[in-house]
């Protein structure tokens, strides 16, 4: 006659774990010796949907300060905005926001 399994004896998680949730991330552009000012205005405006005031000052932050934060959010959107930005030609990286 067969006997019955034995039972399995498994660990519950601690209810005082708690997951830390994904901090947003942030889209960098950064400044470059080859793509004209209003080219980076036109994509700014293309990708993201910016006014041509918003795209403008974006650019003049590339431009004046080598870098500026064209987009936020989970890590899969900040993904797919930098190779959308790399697709344009633009030099591009994502970051953890830790502010």
């Amino acid at each position: 006659m067969p006997s019955a399994p034995a039972p399995t004896v498994v660990d519950r998680p601690d209810q005082d774990e708690t997951v830390a949730p994904d901090l947003p991330w942030i889209v960098l552009v950064w400044n470059d010796p080859i793509n004209l000012m209003s080219y980076v205005t036109f994509v700014l405006q293309k990708l993201f949907g910016y006014s041509l005031e918003k795209a403008t000052s974006l650019m003049l932050d590339v431009h004046q300060k080598g870098r500026a934060v064209v987009s936020n959010g989970t890590r899969e959107k900040a993904e797919l905005d930098v190779f959308r930005l790399h697709e344009h030609g633009l030099w591009a990286t994502m970051q953890r926001d830790d502010a």
